[in-house]
């Protein structure tokens, strides 16, 4: 279970989460400069995946298929956005 309010304290957007799916390994960081948030155009680098999550904001993403701590992740600076 994760907290549905991520914010990235890197780039200040809100993390957005998509179930049953990874990101395709050709995403780089002016993909997702240029196409966060608009579902429509990140769509063309997502792969449906059941059971799977992916995480995005607009300068860090990760797909997780398996519990994973991401406080673990140094390079992530995703934080609570508080409820």
């Amino acid at each position: 279970r994760t907290c549905d309010q991520l914010r990235c304290t890197a780039c200040d957007f809100r993390v957005s989460l998509f179930n049953d799916y990874v990101w395709d390994q050709s995403c780089d960081y002016l993909f997702f400069r240029n196409n966060m948030p608009e579902l429509s155009k990140l769509r063309a680098k997502m792969i449906r995946k059941k059971g799977a999550r992916a995480y995005a904001c607009q300068c860090s993403w990760r797909s997780i298929d398996e519990l994973t701590d991401l406080q673990t992740e140094q390079q992530l600076r995703w934080v609570c956005g508080k409820h």
